[in-house]
């Protein structure tokens, strides 16, 4: 039976919490790089929630078929009062990433991402699928 903690959260909480019940940044894990994945026909689109980030902090790699997505954050807040001492000073840093096969033949020049009010969209076609031939050799039953 667990007994309720004066702190607020049980002793075993942190221990025994999943990686996505985190939080990163003040926010749920789970609420980082949402992806929302379209199937426009002839290609894909990736619709990725990266809000607090800017253009500059996300990285896309391309490599043996996996599109890995990562995004990284510095902060450094400081308040000062009139004569220069803190009042408040917090720092922060955080990445996080995610990675996708898209396939192993698309190349990165068929990859297009832009990133738009903390929403990264990327484009890729989709890959080839080539039909397998039938090579089986029959062998015919004498009589």
């Amino acid at each position: 039976m667990l007994m309720p903690s004066i702190f607020g959260d049980d002793l075993f909480d942190d221990f025994m919490r999943f990686p996505g019940d985190h939080e990163f940044h003040g926010r749920p894990v789970p609420e980082l790089m949402k992806t929302d994945i379209r199937d426009t026909g002839d290609s894909y689109e990736l619709d990725i929630d990266l809000p607090g980030y800017k253009k500059e902090d996300v990285k896309l790699q391309l490599k043996e078929g996996y599109l890995t997505i990562q995004a990284t954050r510095n902060e450094n807040n400081d308040e000062k009062d009139g004569s220069g001492k803190y009042i408040r000073r917090e720092r922060f840093m955080g990445q996080c990433s995610r990675s996708f096969f898209i396939g192993k033949n698309i190349e990165q020049r068929e990859v297009h991402a832009k990133f738009q009010d903390g929403i990264l969209k990327v484009t890729f076609p989709k890959q080839e699928t080539k039909k397998e031939i039938d090579d089986r050799k029959f062998i015919s039953i004498e009589d």
